[in-house]
């Protein structure tokens, strides 16, 4: 009867509904929790220096890329896994364009550290996770402002909101309310 009772409760545990999981077991992001406080420093040095380089070119925006009516704590965790993704996307790509020899050096540490989080953050998120509505139009907008916008607007726009995408990917870390 043990045996009979083991094997009805294994058949039955294999077909009872399981809720899906969207953010996988293997995902660990305690790391960006707590950033290092030498990172940030990094971050704060580019972010200045990149202040004083801007205030001599024109970089306008006819759209704001990282503007949103909504805060990433609002969303699901694995929404703002996808949000910190695409931010991170963006934030590398722009790190990674040429630029001063001086200016070139100082974004160094800041685009190994967003490379390895974006690494990091790669395959949290299963591929049949479909993005809330709020999520899925901000999306949307964020790859019209890469097709619309310049270099350059895009470029400051990522470097002015660095510290947005930081807290947006500390807030992914934390796998309940943020704020």
């Amino acid at each position: 009867t043990l045996l009979l009772a083991l094997l009805l409760g294994a058949s039955l545990g294999a077909t009872l509904p399981r809720e899906p999981r969207t953010l996988l077991q293997t995902c660990s992001l305690s790391k960006y929790q707590f950033l290092a406080p030498h990172e940030l420093k990094a971050m704060w040095k580019m972010k200045e220096q990149f202040e004083d380089i801007m205030l001599l070119s024109d970089r306008r925006c006819h759209t704001r890329p990282f503007y949103r009516k909504w805060n990433s704590a609002e969303l699901l965790v694995p929404d703002r896994v996808m949000l910190v993704e695409a931010e991170l996307d963006l934030a590398t790509d722009m790190l990674e364009i040429p630029t001063t020899p001086s200016f070139a050096e100082m974004r160094q540490r800041p685009l190994a550290f967003l490379t390895q989080a974006r690494e990091d953050l790669r395959g949290c998120v299963a591929p049949s996770h479909q993005p809330s509505r709020k999520l899925r139009h901000w999306l949307q907008k964020l790859q019209t402002a890469r097709k619309t916008e310049t270099t350059g607007c895009l470029e400051a726009s990522t470097i002015l909101h660095l510290f947005q995408v930081l807290n947006d990917l500390r807030c992914a870390a934390l796998r309940e309310r943020c704020t």
